[in-house]
């Protein structure tokens, strides 16, 4: 019994492959909602009009859908970019081919898989990775952002890899541009991925690249572990990678090979992997998002950008370069900010750290007229109306009085090994106070999660936490 025509329409409508089909003048007769969204097009524009009429190809390119009614010529996945009736650019993997008919061509079928996003992905990538940040792009005079531009100063003399941990908004990229930057591979590739952009069947294929044939539409394309050889890889959000992609890195660090999708063979790499996570990578193990042996062989060098609000000395200068950016960007002549508003600054919590502070800066100077300050009037209401007060009573720790320890000095005893000494006793009384229990124990110090984690490592304290 021969299938009714609708089921054939509504399988040519639903399937997930574009499929474009021409009659023997070039005329579009099929044209379903895949391709469709594929080429950002409505079918109505398509439909019973040539080919030539509604699509525009590069000098020397033909439509394969042109060559298989004119020559009778299959092609299958060419790699095939073109612009469609709006100017935009669509590039799509096709397997194109001739419908004969007692020795006639009546047509052709082009089945087309979309790769327009990979392809973006790989430009944004390539531009990306073309701006160059040094240390000397990292803004503060904090102790505790020089403490972290230190590590990563050292950490430029080898090539081990390297765990950049801060919450988002902090400059994880800037401070790994500057390591790479000033390392001896320097004049080698940078290129940067974030890793939870993307779905796993996608990120998969971009970093370790793919062999013809491996799926339907696959071609020979390089990674970014080969894009990058001799260079640094950087993997924004590795948390977000899925446990066995996380098992696959794990391997290319300690093997220096990948293996692309469909391939047999190993290719050695020769690239410096740099690692960025926005949480702390301890309730990232527990909670199963990050593999433990994968933390070990990427944390050799671990770098800790503490947040805006444990560096409050850093605003002062961090609000005069982004005003310097935008009165050149906007030609205003802006001297600086109003007394109430640096108040302000210095009350707020700042959760989206200097990301936050410059794009409240770049609000207020969409706003400012002639005037020399930015006012509190300019500052954007979401800011304004927010209850500074009552957020800054909530963060406050509870007040801990440590007594005066005479044991604590004697002759040799320099300020810094006090002052030390003292922190890490007070520290150890909180965390005795609160049971061991970390998290309580950052509240009522004022501290991030992050920030106890790395003070701890610091002050030599080993106690197992809670």
């Amino acid at each position: 019994m021969a299938l009714p025509e609708t089921i054939y329409q509504a399988l040519i409508q639903h399937i997930d492959l574009g499929i474009h089909i021409v009659d023997e003048t070039g005329k579009t007769v099929v044209y379903n909602e895949k391709m469709a969204q594929i080429e950002n097009m409505n079918s109505r524009d398509v439909l019973q009009r040539n080919i030539s009429d509604v699509f525009a190809f590069n000098e020397g390119h033909n439509s394969t859908l042109e060559q298989a009614c004119r020559e009778g010529k299959e092609s299958r996945r060419p790699r095939q970019t073109y612009l469609n009736n709006q100017g935009a650019e669509i590039t799509t993997v096709n397997h194109t081919f001739p419908v004969w008919e007692n020795g006639h061509i009546i047509g052709a079928v082009e089945i087309a898989k979309d790769i327009t996003k990979l392809e973006r992905i790989l430009q944004e990538n390539r531009s990306h990775s073309s701006r160059r940040y040094t240390f000397q792009h990292i803004i503060g005079s904090s102790c505790e952002l020089a403490e972290a531009v230190e590590i990563a100063r050292r950490a430029t003399r080898t090539t081990s890899s390297v765990l950049i941990i801060g919450e988002t908004g902090t400059g994880k990229e800037i401070f790994a541009q500057s390591i790479h930057n000033e390392s001896s591979r320097a004049s080698r590739p940078f290129i940067s991925q974030n890793c939870a952009a993307l779905p796993d069947s996608l990120i998969e294929s971009i970093l370790f690249g793919t062999n013809k044939g491996a799926f339907t539409g696959a071609s020979d394309r390089p990674g970014l572990f080969e894009q990058a050889e001799g260079g640094t890889l950087l993997l924004d959000e590795l948390n977000s990678l899925s446990p066995p992609l996380q098992s696959k890195l794990l391997r290319v660090l300690q093997e220096r090979a990948i293996r692309r999708i469909g391939g047999t063979k190993d290719i050695d790499v020769d690239i410096r992997i740099i690692a960025t996570m926005n949480e702390d990578p301890i309730d990232a193990i527990t909670e199963n998002r990050l593999r433990k042996d994968l933390y070990y062989r990427l944390g050799v060098v671990t770098v800790f950008i503490p947040p805006l609000q444990e560096r409050k000395a850093d605003i002062a200068p961090l609000a005069e370069f982004f005003i310097s950016k935008y009165n050149h960007l906007f030609q205003l002549q802006v001297k600086g900010l109003d007394p109430a508003v640096e108040s302000l600054f210095q009350q707020h919590s700042w959760p989206g750290n200097v990301r936050e502070l410059e794009h409240v800066i770049e609000g207020a100077m969409n706003v400012i007229e002639t005037e020399e300050l930015i006012d509190t009037k300019h500052l954007p209401f979401s800011f304004r109306s927010r209850p500074i007060a009552e957020e800054k009573r909530a963060a406050s720790p509870v007040p801990y009085s440590v007594p005066a320890d005479s044991s604590l000095i004697h002759e040799s005893t320099g300020l810094h090994d006090y002052l030390f000494q003292a922190e890490k006793q007070y520290v150890k009384q909180v965390l005795e106070d609160n049971n061991y229990h970390i998290k309580q124990a950052a509240e009522v110090l004022g501290l991030s999660r992050q920030s106890l984690q790395y003070r701890l490592k610091k002050l030599g304290i080993q106690k197992i936490l809670v």
